[in-house]
Formats: C-alpha cells, structure tokens, sequence
C-alpha cells in the first residue's frame, strides 16, 4: 500500500459552483416546488380519543427523555 500524499489542487473536485451560482439554480427551481396549501386543524376533545393503547416500555421510554430531545 502506498502512502505517497497527493496535494489538494491536483484532487478535482466535483464542483466548482458558488453560493450564489447554487441560490441562483434554486431560485430558478422554486416554482417548480410547489408548496401544500396548510390547512388547519382544531383540537379534539380528549373524551372523544379511545381506543389508542401506548405500551408501558413506550411510555417510559418517552416520559425519561427530556423536554427538548436527546
């Protein structure tokens, strides 16, 4: 095996593009991303919830992570 060390400017790189040629390219691109139309939902009473089960293992394991994420 070889470990002769190659210097950076020989390596090509995949891609030269910059910020702004990469926002430009996005740019261009955006109305072709079209967005879902939110719609809003409202809250449903908790007497009207039945029939979900949480096993035990679950309900520990999300009531010993903490508030913001592990």
């Amino acid at each position: 095996m070889s470990n002769t060390i190659v210097p950076r400017e020989s390596v090509p790189r995949e891609s030269e593009m910059s910020l702004a040629e990469l926002r430009g390219d996005c740019a261009q691109m955006a109305p072709h991303w079209v967005a879902p139309t939110r719609t809003t939902t409202k809250p449903v009473e908790p007497s009207r919830i039945h029939g979900v089960t949480v096993p035990a293992s679950s309900a520990r394991l999300i009531d010993s992570m903490s508030d913001y994420g592990d």
